[in-house]
Parts: C-alpha cells; structure tokens; sequence
C-alpha cells in the first residue's frame, strides 16, 4: 500500500513539476475520505535548491526519507542539472527494495544517469525523446506516451502529464473511484485520451530538401487537397514508377505514399486549429476525400480523433474561412 512519498530534487528543479507531486500526495484531504501519506521533499545534503524559475525551494530533510519511502519521486529540472551520485545510489536502492520510482518530463534523464532505464520502457517530453534515447540506447524510450508505468518504474511526459502519471498511481494502489474523485477535486480530467502526438508543435507543411524531386514536390505542396497517384507524380517527374519510387526514398528516407498522406495530416492538424471547416471539408481540404479516411490516418498518426484535436485546442480555431 502506498503511504509515504519522498520528492528528491536536485538544482533548477521544475516548479510546476514539483508542485504536482505535492497537490496529489502533499495536500492533506484525509478529513474527506481520501488517503493520507507521509510526504517529504528531499535534496543530497538538505540545502535548499534553486527552482528553474529562480528562486529558492528549502527541503524538509535530505535524501533519509528515501530510504524507505513507497513511492520516490523526481520533478523535472533545467537542461544541463546533473544529479549527485548521492541522489543517483539512492535511486537505485529505492527500486531495487520494490519501491515505485516515478520522474515527470526531464527527471527521466535522473532515471536513465542511474541505470534504471536500462530495457524498460520508458517517456519524457516529446523535445527531448531523441536525446534521452541517444543517452540511454537500452532504454525503450516511447515516443508518443503521456506516460509510461513498467513496473513500478513510472516516467511521466512533460508538465501536465505528470498528473496523469501521479493519477494512474493513485488508480492503481486506491482504485478507480478514489483517482475520479481526485480528479475532479484537482479540476482534471481523470484520464486523457491520445498521446503526446496531439501536443507537438505543427509545422508548416514545405517540400523537403530533395534535388532531384524539389518541383514535383513543389507541385504536389500546393495540390494537396486532389487525389494524386505515384504514376502522376512520376510523369511530372519524367521518370519510370519504379525508378521514381526508389528517387524519392533515397532523396526523403520513406515512400511517396507515407510522405504525402504525413503532409496531408499536418495540413488537417493546421486547418482544425485555425478554422472553424466541418471534418468533412477539412478532409476534403487536405485530400483524404471523406471524413474516415481522415480519422483513420489522423488517429494512427496523432494519436486521438480530429474532432478530440479541435476540442483540445478550441480556443484557437477561428471562424470558418470561405473559398
């Protein structure tokens, strides 16, 4: 059973990061029936840190509590913090006795520094996916995951999504209806639909950097919305089908296919945010014809449903342009 939780920071700890560890397993609400844990923030020495926000957060104690806390837990921090070897043994014994060791957006660079991360499966901010895998290879780094729970090893992605991690903890030690209602005294969803996909900034859609295929392509940028086949594009180009295919895989790393239907998702995810067109028309804006084909692609590519897309990020669509 969970009962006691230690936070360990280390310098430029995150304080939105911290913040959640501390509404979700430091807010005493036993008074109206939830649990109650014995909860400390802890650093390598007991000395106050400095947040990534700059000023100073003051421990309740240094790394004791960790010893036989159920739960360890490791805010994000400033790029470039290291953490002590003193913090990074204690995180191994906390795992190895079978305590839950949760880190939230970047701690998971903490968990990697002290081997933990090694053949598990793992996340962290979609920023920062391929440097955490470049630094740790074993890893089995998830790329799309609000969070990950292998185990009792949880990693949680960036800033809010801690709280879903914190959340799928509590479900799990307290069941369902202690995490529901928790969720709404915390004002948040009890469980998010999709992954990280939906919340990674959308470029703009531009032909990429390819020689030989730099005008078809540019053609195709500015046709996205018509149906267009692999023959089409090679008469543009002046070439055989086959010898087109492989072209364009040696110029852009994948097929034509998989290249045209990703454009036609951005160029969707972009007319979802900042115009008010039905499915329908969006679908029929960025060439997938009809509305399923649009949910199908977009659902294996983002992760959620258009419509889920739109309502996450309502309050940036604009009223429906004409034309």
């Amino acid at each position: 059973m969970l009962r006691s939780v230690a936070v360990v920071m280390i310098d430029r700890v995150a304080p939105f990061e911290l913040g959640v560890f501390a509404e979700v397993f430091g807010t005493d609400r036993t008074d109206d029936g939830f649990p109650g844990y014995r909860f400390d923030v802890c650093t390598a020495d007991g000395a106050p840190v400095r947040t990534s926000s700059g000023f100073l957060v003051t421990p309740d104690a240094d790394l004791t509590p960790v010893e036989d806390a159920d739960l360890v837990a490791v805010p994000g921090h400033h790029d470039g913090a290291l953490a002590s070897p003193e913090v990074l043994a204690a995180l191994r014994r906390a795992h190895a006795r079978g305590a839950y060791v949760l880190s939230v957006c970047s701690g998971a660079f903490v968990l990697g520094a002290a081997g933990l991360l090694d053949d598990r499966e793992c996340t962290t901010h979609w920023r920062h996916v391929d440097e955490l895998q470049r630094r740790h290879p074993r890893a089995r780094v998830r790329c799309d995951s609000l969070y990950v729970a292998d185990g009792r090893l949880l990693t949680g992605a960036g800033t809010a999504a801690g709280i879903d991690a914190c959340l799928h903890l509590v479900r799990h030690e307290h069941g369902s209806a202690t995490a529901t209602r928790l969720a709404r005294r915390m004002v948040v969803p009890p469980h998010r639909d999709g992954g990280q996909s939906q919340y990674v900034e959308v470029p703009i859609p531009k032909a990429p950097e390819a020689a030989t295929l730099e005008p078809v392509l540019a053609w195709l940028m500015g046709h996205l919305d018509r149906p267009v086949t692999v023959e089409e594009l090679a008469a543009h180009a002046g070439m055989t089908p086959r010898t087109f295919a492989r072209r364009f895989r040696a110029e852009t790393g994948t097929t034509p296919h998989d290249w045209l239907t990703n454009q036609r998702v951005l160029l969707a995810r972009r007319l979802l945010e900042e115009t008010g067109l039905s499915v329908e028309n969006v679908a029929g804006r960025s060439g997938f014809g009809d509305a399923a084909a649009l949910r199908h692609h977009f659902a294996r590519r983002v992760g959620t449903t258009p419509h889920a897309y739109r309502t996450t990020f309502r309050d940036r669509v604009a009223p429906a342009r004409s034309g």
